[in-house]
């Protein structure tokens, strides 16, 4: 999982820390070279005879200096270093030196899927992290680096918060959930696997087969459902499917249910008359949470799409299917910056408990090879 973007980050470390070392060893060189005349000098000073002055009997006699005294300053035996302050053993980390790595760090995010505006975003954060940065004379700078990226990525994971799991415990009930999203992406399994979740946590649930488009897709939630236990609404094939939402809510009310969920045709977001055909959901169906499902191998494509669906019906967060396949990781730090809206779920495989609940430090300690906390 994210096994490229991990790479990429690690090697951006490496290469910082390489080149801070670099830059040691070479002021260490240059050192060394400047030290050369000052002990030669030094041992020419100390090498000449001394005479000392005449005296009279009456004055006071006062020992000569030895011949064998070090020059003032310097301790017998001791080898000369050059005087250069603190430039050895404490060093900045400057903006020059950094231009090349940081160049490439974002050319590495934008290949593993990262949007422009987040890479440009994680990249600025980092610069302003490293420069003027103090070190020690070849301290391994990879935890400072590390610091940065996890800063810079956690900054662009930082949107408008919706925690879930409370807003189905404080909403009055039935909580309407709708799910949106492309053909193919796992919505119907995902809306599964969030009913056998809130089953499990004692909820009662209601699933809507809002999806009447589809061929097989009123077989394939009714199968869900009589897997989880859970009662379906739904009506022939080609019917309105707000109508069928509609009725789920109002037998959700009368019985006393919990949660409804509410599944719709996967639609291309270019296709007009399936995105008006969400419009009139929205209408009719005051629904207090709006669920975009998009699967993370979609990459940037998954980001344009969700702005698309963003724009027929508001969403209120995303769940990314997928995860487990996705070696890049760009679509789980792109698309809640792009939208402005909180990732809610992953799913990480095709079993019902296969989706976790979507943590920003769970996703950047993935990114650098943590285990799962």
């Amino acid at each position: 999982m994210f096994e490229s973007l991990r790479q990429k980050l690690n090697q951006f470390k490496q290469t910082v820390n390489n080149k801070e070392r670099a830059l040691d060893d070479a002021e260490v060189g240059t050192a060394a070279n400047d030290a050369t005349p000052l002990a030669e000098g030094l041992e020419e000073a100390t090498s000449e005879a001394y005479t000392p002055p005449a005296v009279h009997v009456d004055e006071a006699v006062e020992a000569p200096p030895s011949a064998e005294a070090p020059t003032q300053g310097v301790m017998q035996g001791e080898t000369v270093r050059p005087t250069r302050g603190k430039s050895l053993f404490e060093r900045e980390i400057k903006e020059k030196d950094l231009e090349e790595p940081l160049w490439d760090l974002e050319i590495a995010l934008l290949e593993s899927d990262v949007a422009m505006s987040v890479s440009e975003e994680i990249v600025d954060t980092v610069k302003r992290e490293l420069i003027g940065t103090k070190r020690k004379w070849r301290q391994d700078v990879g935890a400072l680096v590390e610091r940065a990226l996890r800063d810079g990525i956690l900054k662009v994971l930082d949107v408008n918060g919706l925690d879930f799991d409370e807003l189905i415990k404080q909403a009055p009930k039935p909580v309407t959930i709708v799910f949106t999203g492309i053909n193919g992406t796992g919505k119907t399994t995902t809306i599964a696997k969030v009913a056998y979740r809130l089953k499990n946590q004692g909820y009662a649930v209601v699933l809507a087969a809002g999806d009447t488009f589809r061929a097989g897709a009123l077989e394939q939630i009714e199968r869900h459902a009589d897997n989880l236990g859970v009662k379906l609404i739904k009506h022939q094939q080609g019917a309105d499917p707000a109508a069928v939402i509609y009725d789920a809510v109002q037998y959700a009310r009368a019985k006393h249910k919990d949660v409804v969920l509410a599944d719709t045709a996967g639609r291309i977001h270019t296709n007009v008359n399936l995105m008006n055909q969400l419009k009139k959901i929205e209408r009719v169906i005051d629904a207090d949470l709006v669920v975009f499902v998009d699967e993370a191998l979609a990459g940037n494509d998954a980001v344009e799409r969700a702005l698309q669906f963003n724009t027929a019906m508001a969403i209120d967060g995303s769940i990314l299917t997928k995860v487990d396949a996705d070696s890049r990781g760009g679509t789980a730090i792109s698309i809640a910056h792009a939208t402005n809206k909180p990732i809610l779920f992953l799913g990480l495989g095709q079993k019902y408990d296969d989706i976790v609940k979507f943590n920003p430090q769970w996703l950047v300690n993935r990114l650098f090879g943590e285990a799962e906390t």
